[in-house]
Parts: C-alpha cells; structure tokens; sequence
C-alpha cells in the first residue's frame, strides 16, 4: 500500500508537479502530520528523498510562518501553530460532513437501518454523520462521541488500512486497548489477526463490542494516496433479520460515492 506518494498529482492527475518547491513543502507536511511525533530533518529528507539542503530551507521557511517548529534538544521538527489552524478551519467548513450527510441518508433510506461517518482521532473514532433509521433506536455513535478505535466497525476498517507501522505505535503493549463489553483485541497479537480478517474481506465486522445486541460493518474511505480518511458503517440490532450481504455492497457503493465526492476515485479496495 503506498503511503507516499514520491510527488503530489496535479489537479486532474496530469503529469509531474510544475512547482518543485511546493511540492516538497506539502509532502514534507503531509509526512510531519501522519507520524506519532517530531522527526529529523534527516529522516525527511531520506524518506522523501529531497535533498538535505532543500529540506532544511524549506523548514526554515515553514518554521517562519509558523508551520512548523524546531526541538532544538531532540534536534526533532513537529507541526507548529499554523498547521493547527488549518486543521481548525477544516472542521469549522466541516468539508467531509457535508459531503457524506445526504449520502448517510439515501443508505438508512434505503437498508432501514441507522448509518454513521467517523474519522480516526488518535486511537479512537470520532462519529461526524448519524443518520437514524425510521422507528430505530438511538445509538452510542451520536455525532461528536469518541469511541475505542480497534472496537468499532469504522475503526478498525480505518486502522487496517493504515500502514502495519502506524498500528504498532498506536497500539504498542496491553494498556492501549480500552474495553466495554468485555469482548474485542485486548492485546496487539490479536489486533493484528482481527485487522488481517479485515483487509482479507474488504470489511470491517463488530459484534457486540460496542453495544450488546448490536452489530455493525463498516468500510474505509480512501484517499488519493491509500490513506483513510474516514469510514462509514451501518448498524442492527443482531436479532432484526437482515440481509448482511446487501448491507455490505450498500455500504461499499456509499463509500466510494463519498471518494469520488471527495475527488480520490471510485475505491475503496481491501
């Protein structure tokens, strides 16, 4: 699964990026914004494979607006101020929300049973669309609840797509699984082996682990670059006769609906 990409496509995905220098800066943002801490400039500059001069003018220029900020004693550069209020005008514009609500909609619509979008935050979902369904209870997953991550359908269909890397610092030992029904990953070993169910099948699947009684599957929104940006999921009360294979093509043909919303294409794949 490719994580980064070695340049940022253009707008309509035509050739390579006619502003090097642009270029390296978000890539260098983006890399800062997907690790668990500061990185060396070194590192950067390796892993991206932009030359160590440029990375290190181009941090200076980033830390000037203050993009990014330099750990002189960790000899580490991490995000700054700025990043944070980019970050904060996304969700006021609430973008994704908006984009997935109607889509939400037309599935409890049409499957009768209540749906939701979530993004990971950390190790755990934060819930962004609710739709109920008609005559349905009210869930646990209301718009701005958090949730253990690895205990969720979206959570885990978010986490098996992200690199095995990133699984590993998230969940290092034993204390990072948060529990609440008794039932679901407690240690890493099982995480792994629940997360490579889900990328065999191409969905994510919680029983219970939630809420007792109640069921749920749930499949990642990818971007242009693999990356999960959200997932969406649907939920029934395990003795409602339902049919789960329609549930799971439903929710596939939303997700990908929201891709192509969101401009990253027609996957989600396993």
């Amino acid at each position: 699964m490719s994580v980064i990409p070695d340049t940022l496509p253009e707008p309509g995905g035509r050739g390579s990026p006619q502003v090097p220098a642009a270029d390296h800066t978000l890539r260098i943002l983006r890399f800062l914004a997907r690790r668990a801490g500061p990185v060396a400039a070194s590192a950067l500059a390796r892993e991206l494979e932009i030359p160590r001069s440029t990375v290190y003018h181009l941090l200076a220029t980033l830390e000037a607006h203050g993009f990014v900020v330099h750990l002189p004693q960790e000899r580490r550069w991490g995000l700054g101020t700025s990043a944070f209020e980019l970050a904060g005008g996304y969700s006021r514009q609430e973008p994704l929300a908006r984009l997935g609500r109607p889509l939400l909609a037309a599935l409890a619509d049409r499957l009768g049973e209540s749906a939701h979008l979530a993004v990971m935050t950390g190790r755990d979902v934060l819930y962004i669309v609710e739709e109920r369904a008609l005559r349905r209870p009210a869930l646990i997953t209301d718009v701005g609840v958090r949730l253990p991550a690895h205990l969720t359908a979206t959570g885990r269909a978010m986490l098996a797509a992200l690199p095995r890397e990133q699984v590993r610092a998230l969940y290092p030992d034993p204390a990072a699984f948060a529990q609440r029904t008794g039932g679901g990953p407690a240690r890493p070993r099982e995480l792994n082996e629940l997360l490579r169910e889900v990328r065999r099948h191409g969905v994510a699947r919680e029983d219970g682990e939630v809420t007792t009684g109640f069921r749920s599957v749930g499949i990642a929104v990818r971007d242009h670059v693999d990356w999960p940006v959200a997932a969406v999921a649907v939920t029934w009360a395990e003795e409602a006769p339902v049919d789960e294979t329609a549930i799971v093509d439903a929710v596939t043909e939303t997700a990908r609906q929201l891709q192509r919303r969101l401009g990253y294409g027609t996957r989600p794949r396993s």
